[in-house]
C-alpha cells in the first residue's frame, strides 16, 4: 500500500541521522515490548512477520510520524493481544522462560528449499514494475517503473505480498537489483552513485 511508512526518496524528510554506538534500547520499557512481541508470536500462529508490518503500516500518518519505533510496535502488539484474547476458543502453545533462548536462537526464516527456475540472472537489465497495491508490498515507491541491472540471485523466498494477507507464501526468487541514481533522482544525481534493492520476481520485468 502506499502510506506514509513508504518515506524513501521523498523531499522534505531531512538528512538519515547517524548515532554513533546507538543502544538497542534506549528505554526498558523498549525492551519489554520487544519481549512482548516475540511472545506473541509464538503463541499466535495465526500471524507472521509480514502481516505484523502490515499492521503498523495502517497507523495513521499523523501517529506514525509522531510514534517511536517501539511505540509503533507497543499499539501493534495491543491489537495482537486484544484479538487473541477475544478468540478465547482457540488453543495457545505454551511458552515458557526456559523455551526462550532456543527459541531466539533459532529465528524464522524466509527461505524456501524448493527447486524453482529463476526468471532473470546476473547482469541482466529489468524494470521495476510501475504497481499501486492496496495491500502489502516490499516494493519501494522510488523504484516502481525504474531500470536497473540483476547483481545476485538470492535464492527463493516467500512472498511479502501474499504472506501478508494469509494468501499462501508463493515462493520465488529474490534478486539485489542496482539502480543507477540518475535513474532514480534525475540528472542532478552523482552518475557514479546506486541504490541496491532487494526485489522480488514479481516485483519485475524484463527491460
Amino acid at each position: 500500500m502506499n502510506g506514509i511508512h513508504d518515506i524513501g526518496g521523498m523531499h522534505g524528510m531531512g538528512p538519515i541521522e547517524y548515532e554513533e554506538n546507538e543502544p538497542v534500547f534506549y528505554a526498558r520499557w523498549e525492551a519489554r515490548v520487544y519481549a512482548l512481541t516475540r511472545a506473541l508470536r509464538f503463541v499466535d500462529r495465526d500471524s507472521n512477520i509480514d502481516a505484523s508490518r502490515h499492521a503498523i503500516e495502517q497507523l495513521p500518518p499523523a501517529d506514525y510520524l509522531r510514534m517511536s519505533y517501539y511505540e509503533k510496535w507497543l499499539v501493534r502488539a495491543e491489537a495482537q493481544a486484544a484479538r487473541l484474547t477475544a478468540d478465547s476458543t482457540k488453543s495457545r502453545p505454551l511458552l515458557t522462560a526456559d523455551m526462550v533462548p532456543a527459541m531466539i536462537a533459532k529465528g524464522s526464516s524466509a527461505r524456501r528449499d524448493v527447486n524453482i527456475t529463476p526468471a532473470f540472472a546476473a547482469g541482466q537489465r529489468v524494470r521495476a514494475r510501475n504497481i499501486h497495491p492496496q495491500g502489502h508490498t516490499r516494493l519501494p515507491r522510488y523504484a516502481r517503473g525504474k531500470f536497473g541491472t540483476i547483481v545476485r540471485d538470492y535464492g527463493v523466498f516467500v512472498f511479502p505480498d501474499t504472506r501478508a494477507h494469509f494468501q499462501g507464501d508463493k515462493p520465488q526468487h529474490v534478486y539485489s537489483v542496482r539502480f543507477g541514481a540518475r535513474e532514480l533522482w534525475g540528472s542532478q544525481a552523482n552518475p557514479r552513485d546506486g541504490v541496491y534493492v532487494d526485489l522480488w520476481e514479481d516485483y519485475l520485468e524484463p527491460a
